[in-house]
């Protein structure tokens, strides 16, 4: 399943400036979860962020992340009655600086349901170049 940025701002709660894909490329509800995000100088992160040298947050590759997975949850369920929150990250690694023109292609993978929650296994590639990784825990309430 393929979802568009419309689409993806009727399941995640952010909004401008916070929302950190662009494309979903891929979903397999509660399984895996595939996006992209479009790396531009414009992003408002840059302002502040080593403006000398244009270099996207690490916050910012963990938050692209973490919405991935949120969609990886939510995709084909009722927004309105379920709400999936990032509680943190585990073993966030980055190996390589991501600059505009660069396009993330982000991978998340459930890798342990909990009854109100998940583990789930992220990584961010640049041309096939694995950027950055980490482990998401998330809690998934019905509301």
């Amino acid at each position: 399943m393929q979802l568009d940025f419309e689409e993806i701002k009727r399941i995640i709660p952010q909004r401008f400036p916070f929302i950190m894909i662009d494309k979903v490329v891929d979903v397999d509800p509660g399984i895996e979860a595939v996006t992209l995000k479009n790396v531009s100088g414009n992003d408002i992160f840059f302002l502040g962020h080593f403006p000398e040298r244009a270099i996207m947050p690490g916050a910012a590759i963990i938050e692209a992340m973490a919405q991935t997975a949120i969609i990886l949850f939510a995709a084909g369920k009722e927004a309105t009655t379920r709400n999936t929150y990032f509680l943190g990250s585990v073993k966030a690694r980055f190996h390589h600086p991501v600059v505009p023109g660069d396009c993330l292609k982000i991978r998340a993978v459930n890798i342990k349901s909990l009854p109100n929650g998940a583990f789930v296994s992220a990584e961010a590639h640049v041309e096939n170049i694995k950027v950055s990784e980490a482990e998401l825990v998330f809690i998934v309430k019905n509301e």
